[in-house]
């Protein structure tokens, strides 16, 4: 729970900010990085692929979102993110 803190604390704008583009790509960045991993060990688990396929879909969205609306932030987190694209 520390790193989703961290995490939030890192990529928010403002002082009270838990839910912005910025901080939900941050999120499932750090979550997919950690299904990618478990996958290697166990790929196997098909249904934690599927789920990982889906978050990978979900920060797609929100990464082009992001780009229609605000590049320079778009630049800033896939920059921070080292996210290609």
């Amino acid at each position: 729970m520390d790193e989703k803190k961290k995490t939030i604390t890192d990529f928010r704008i403002h002082e009270r900010d838990t839910g912005s583009a910025d901080v939900q790509i941050a999120l499932l960045t750090q979550r997919i990085n950690q299904l990618t991993d478990h996958l290697q060990k166990n790929h196997k688990d098909h249904s934690s692929r599927r789920g990982l396929l889906m978050m990978v879909g979900q920060r797609r969205r929100l990464l082009d979102y992001l780009h229609s609306t605000d590049t320079a932030r778009y630049l800033a987190v896939t920059k921070r993110l080292n996210l290609r694209k």
